[in-house]
Order: C-alpha cells, then sequence, then structure tokens
C-alpha cells in the first residue's frame, strides 16, 4: 500500500490460536462467538500481523510474530501447524533482514517478539543483526523482572540475544526514532505497552495498535482481552486512541485480525465504535 510518501506491507509472522474466552474477558461466548468461530478446544485463530515501512531511505518493521522456536508441546499448544516466520516472509517478498534498519516491537511477549531471533548450530542469534530494536524501556525491565502473572508471556530467548548484541534502543514514553515513525504510550496490556504512530508526510497518519486492540472486533470498549493486565488501564488507553483516531481520521491497523489487518473507524447507530471503512494492507 502507497501511503503518502511511505509503503507499507502487510507480513504474516505465522498464525496460531488462543482461547476464545481469555481473548475477549468478560463478554460471553454467546456473544463473541457469532463474531468468531473456535476449535474444539476453544481455540479461534489469529494471525501475527508484522508491518514493514519502506520511506526516507529507512526500513521499519513493526512486531516480529511468533518465530519459529517453539518446541513441539508448544506448537500444539497454540495450534501452530506451520513453519512461517517474519524472516522467511520477508525473504519471499525480496527483503533481506540485514536491510532493516528499525525493529520495534509494541511489547515483548513471545508472539510480538520470537521472530527476533532463531536458533542456529552455535544458539539462539538475533536475526536482524544491524537494527536498532524499540521498545520501552519499562517494558524491558518488566520482562527481565517477570512475575507469576506474566512470567510464561515473556521468553528471554526473545529479547536477551539483542542485549547481548547491543541492539537494544530503549526509550521513554512518545519518541521518534524514524522519519515519520514514532511509539506512543498505549498501558493496560502491558504496563508499557506502546503503538506505533505513521505520518505519511502529506497530514494522514496510520497507527499500528498492537495489543491494545488486538483485532476489529475488539475496537469495541468492552472487548479487552483477559490477558491484560490492567482491564481499566486499557479501557483507558482504548477511549482515548480510538477517539483520536475517529476524529483525525487515521487508518488503524490490527496487529493479530486475520481477515482485516487495516481500516479506518466511525460509529455506528447506537454510538459504538466500528470499523466503518475496511482499507486491507497486503
Amino acid at each position: 500500500m502507497q501511503f503518502g510518501d511511505l509503503t507499507l506491507t502487510l507480513i504474516n509472522g505465522g498464525n496460531f490460536r488462543l482461547d476464545g474466552g481469555a481473548m475477549h474477558g468478560v463478554v460471553p461466548k454467546t456473544l463473541w462467538n457469532r463474531l468468531v468461530s473456535c476449535d474444539e478446544l476453544n481455540r479461534v485463530e489469529y494471525a501475527t500481523n508484522c508491518l514493514l515501512v519502506e520511506g526516507h531511505g529507512k526500513r521499519t518493521l513493526i512486531e516480529t510474530g511468533n518465530g519459529d522456536k517453539f518446541p513441539a508441546r508448544e506448537r500444539e499448544i497454540y495450534g501452530i501447524d506451520h513453519d512461517q516466520s517474519v524472516e522467511k516472509n520477508l525473504r519471499a517478498a525480496g527483503v533481506e533482514p540485514d536491510s532493516i534498519d528499525y525493529v520495534v516491537m509494541t511489547h515483548l511477549h513471545f508472539d510480538h517478539s520470537g521472530g527476533t531471533t532463531k536458533r542456529t548450530a552455535s544458539g539462539v542469534e538475533p536475526v536482524f543483526k544491524r537494527a536498532r530494536h524499540v521498545i520501552q524501556r519499562g517494558e524491558y525491565e518488566d520482562a527481565t523482572h517477570p512475575h507469576e502473572r506474566n512470567r510464561a508471556s515473556y521468553l528471554a530467548e526473545n529479547f536477551a540475544p539483542l542485549a547481548e548484541a547491543q541492539l537494544l534502543q530503549l526509550v521513554e514514553g512518545e519518541h521518534e526514532f524514524a522519519p515519520g515513525v514514532r511509539v506512543i504510550p498505549t498501558p493496560g496490556h502491558t504496563r508499557h505497552h506502546q503503538s506505533v504512530l505513521i505520518d505519511d508526510g502529506h497530514g494522514g497518519k496510520a497507527l499500528f495498535l498492537g495489543d491494545v486492540v488486538p483485532t476489529s472486533i475488539h475496537v469495541k470498549l468492552p472487548f479487552i482481552m483477559a490477558y491484560d493486565l490492567d482491564v481499566v488501564g486499557t479501557l483507558e488507553s482504548k477511549r482515548r486512541i480510538l477517539g483520536r483516531a475517529i476524529d483525525e481520521h487515521w487508518l488503524v491497523v490490527f496487529g493479530h485480525d486475520k481477515d482485516l489487518s487495516a481500516g479506518y473507524l466511525g460509529y455506528d447507530a447506537k454510538g459504538n465504535i466500528t470499523v466503518a471503512e475496511p482499507a486491507p494492507i497486503r
């Protein structure tokens, strides 16, 4: 997709399955099951959408998906029956990992940071060896000091090699790290979750939401994942950022929606937020 001075390309980081109840929080299955289908284990299939942003002589990759390091047990738990990774799919699109200048992750959970590293004969190594990996300092601190509630989501193999290779760029709060590309705090899912705001150079903006709004269904304010550490924090982030996206006509990009990657928001007849104009990125 041409987006002003920039080119946006959606790269799949590998589909997987998550528990439908956990993904929709307090919303009962009788409601969410009308919108998405689940398997016999109550799991719903999701994408790990990664976004390549090219322009002004820079290449930025937003998110890195699951990666391909999962052992058999975890592959079975998460319904991963493929060998896809962001590295393989970038190469399929004609983009070499060494050409990436920046990698930015909304947070360091395994389905967003798993593709930053890969297993080799000598161990686990960074995939994007010349890229600066942009993350909130507080997120890195939480990931390296996990507690019982978040330990299963933070896997050191996904980010420790980045620190060892001195590839991390830790930021605090809103920060522009590449021309027209900045991170903005959207806490709730994790304490230091960030979204990525992209300026097309002509007044248009796109917002990669990450897990503050993982799919198009989650634009509805009550739809908040049970995985979120601070549900009220997520609600406040959603109300603030989605309201601004509507007022300023931003393109919003969903990190886990396998059917609708992006669109413009509006209000339905009842005043609820909805995707008023689908605008999928290819």
